[in-house]
């Protein structure tokens, strides 16, 4: 049994009128950027999630799941099966962040080649 829920977007009178602010206000946590990172690659499970981003708590990664999926960023999808499997998958906003992150890593890149030579 799938668990669909319709969680409203945020209206855009709640948005920030700059939109880097925008962008900053859905991905600025930590953690959210490794969520992106890893569902980049497709449908993830949580433990494998936990296990790949870390020294997260399963409380935070889970509010930040949570969080993603009200914003419209990941699906989450439930099987009635015992154990309760779930795995979780970006939307197609989602996957729209991958020009982000990939602009992230290259500076990352550039940022470490130019501070390891100096």
């Amino acid at each position: 049994m799938e668990d669909v829920r319709d969680f409203s977007r945020i209206p855009e009178k709640e948005l920030p009128p700059c939109p880097v602010e925008t962008t900053l206000m859905l991905i600025s946590d930590r953690w959210k950027v490794l969520i992106l990172r890893d569902l980049m690659a497709g449908t993830r499970r949580f433990g494998s999630l936990k296990n790949s981003i870390g020294h997260v708590t399963q409380k935070v990664l889970t509010a930040n799941l949570r969080e993603m999926e009200a914003q419209g960023l990941l699906t989450r999808k439930v099987y009635a099966e015992v154990p309760p499997r779930v795995e979780y998958t970006l939307t197609e906003l989602g996957y729209s962040l991958k020009p982000v992150l990939d602009a992230m890593q290259r500076w990352g890149e550039q940022y470490r080649a130019a501070v390891g030579t100096a």
